[in-house]
């Protein structure tokens, strides 16, 4: 579980000198976790993996001698933001360094539709800061309370938002990312463009992200709502009605029955025995979505602006999809896990009604609905009862039988979980920014140690 000797950890204590460090084990656990336990899988895999010593560096320089020094002392490097990914991104697995960047938080400039801001920074804070200018992100993920943004791109792909703008690395979402590298006098590279692809979705792989350009767009006071209707096809039918008829919504996430235990808050206005759709829509286009919930026969539950929502004892819409699902499950029971579904181009609803025909009480299902590649992809993140490894594979062999894909979220490869394919620009770029290998080992399939430099 490490390859850190107590002579390398006294060097590069010695070579970190005046940055704050702790090696507790108490700080060394915290530091060393994310929600991997969502999977059994990864949680038998990596629950007693451990950091040797956490660094807190709260500037570029600082994490340059952090950089440098992990090189002199061959330690491994992890980093780490708000630790919210859900397949062990930033658990070390050969111990080593994990470098938290939540102190390099500042927010650089806000300009018209452009944000700078390092890397540490928390969405939400992130977000309320563009909102004071008019302007909002484009998209965040369901943790946007805790989660950095410099995490989302090194471990995300789409999220709250990506009904309108596309997944994160859609063209123009990204303007630019800076890195330092990992080298004996570690460089800074700015990646500019389609060259933002090199680090997104690398899990903090190959150069450590410190800076990030995004793209904003006009503030929006979104009404976070629910319809409910008398069946989940009902339901999955509205939210493509929706796309077709061009409402203005920033999420639609389509969630049935069985889930209304899970979420406690909501009461009367997610009953047992009605499918929910929860939305966030413009204000302009909310008559429209009440005309198209009432014509496919169902009811408004609720409608309410950001500011209403905590006085009514109630989440936000953006906590009621996405993973977010997961998490709340988990909360009253722990034997569910779930699994990632993409669908085929067009969607069409029968299938997902078949799969849960299919699978009874094994498995309760959500969609998402999303725009990939200027189209509308329509995703699942289903909780699945967990009755073995073996079963999860068969569960993934079918769906992908039906035609969908699977992003498998058991393994801790980049590979393995989502890209299905090695990125050769990923790994070259690791080549440059991360030559001697150090980078969070054994994340990615694409690099091997015969590749490192000696």
């Amino acid at each position: 579980m490490t390859t850190s000797s107590p002579s390398s950890l006294d060097a590069f204590k010695a070579e970190i000198d005046g940055i704050r460090w702790y090696d507790d084990p108490r700080s060394l656990e915290l530091r060393s976790r994310d929600y991997y336990w969502y999977s059994p899988v990864l949680k038998g895999q990596l629950d007693d993996m451990r950091a040797d010593i956490v660094v807190l560096p709260t500037t570029e320089e600082e994490i340059k001698r952090v950089a440098a020094a992990a090189v002199k002392c061959r330690l491994p490097l992890t980093l780490r933001g708000g630790g919210t990914g859900n397949y062990g991104q930033c658990i070390p697995l050969k111990g080593g360094v994990v470098m938290d960047l939540t102190r390099l938080d500042r927010v650089i400039a806000i300009e018209d539709g452009l944000v700078r801001v390092q890397a540490g920074a928390r969405i939400a804070r992130l977000d309320d800061a563009v909102r004071e200018t008019g302007q909002e992100l484009l998209m965040y993920p369901s943790t946007r309370t805790i989660a950095t943004i410099g995490g989302f791109v090194a471990g995300g792909s789409g999220g709250i938002g990506s009904l309108r703008h596309g997944m994160l690395r859609d063209a123009g979402n990204m303007d630019y990312v800076k890195v330092v590298t990992v080298e004996d006098e570690p460089q800074v590279i700015e990646l500019r463009g389609d060259e933002v692809q090199k680090v997104q979705h690398a899990y903090g792989t190959n150069g450590i992200i410190v800076e990030i350009g995004l793209a904003l767009t006009k503030a929006t006071d979104w009404i976070h709502t629910a319809a409910l209707f008398d069946g989940y096809e009902q339901a999955l039918r509205f939210c493509m009605e929706t796309q077709e008829n061009r409402l203005d919504l920033y999420l639609l996430t389509c969630v049935e029955r069985r889930f209304s235990p899970y979420y406690r808050k909501f009461g009367d206005r997610f009953p047992a025995d009605r499918d929910a759709v929860f939305a966030m829509v413009a204000p302009d286009d909310m008559a429209r979505f009440c005309e198209k919930v009432e014509e496919r026969g169902g009811s408004v539950s609720f409608s309410l602006r950001k500011d209403e929502i905590a006085g009514c004892g109630l989440q936000p819409a953006y906590e009621c999809g996405w993973n977010h699902t997961t998490l709340q499950a988990l909360k009253v029971d722990k034997s569910w896990t779930y699994l990632q579904v993409a669908y085929p181009y067009p969607f069409d609803p029968a299938l997902a009604m078949r799969q849960m025909n299919r699978y009874g009480a094994e498995m309760f299902w959500h969609h998402e609905v999303a725009m990939m590649g200027g189209r509308i992809q329509i995703f699942a993140l289903p909780l699945v009862k967990w009755h073995g490894k073996d079963r999860i594979d068969e569960l993934m062999a079918e769906i992908e039988r039906d035609g969908c894909t699977v992003f498998n979220p058991h393994v801790v490869t980049i590979e393995e979980g989502g890209m299905k394919q090695i990125d050769t620009a990923q790994i070259e770029f690791k080549r440059q920014a991360d030559p001697y290998g150090l980078m969070n080992p054994g994340k990615t399939l694409g690099w091997t140690d015969a590749m490192a430099r000696s």
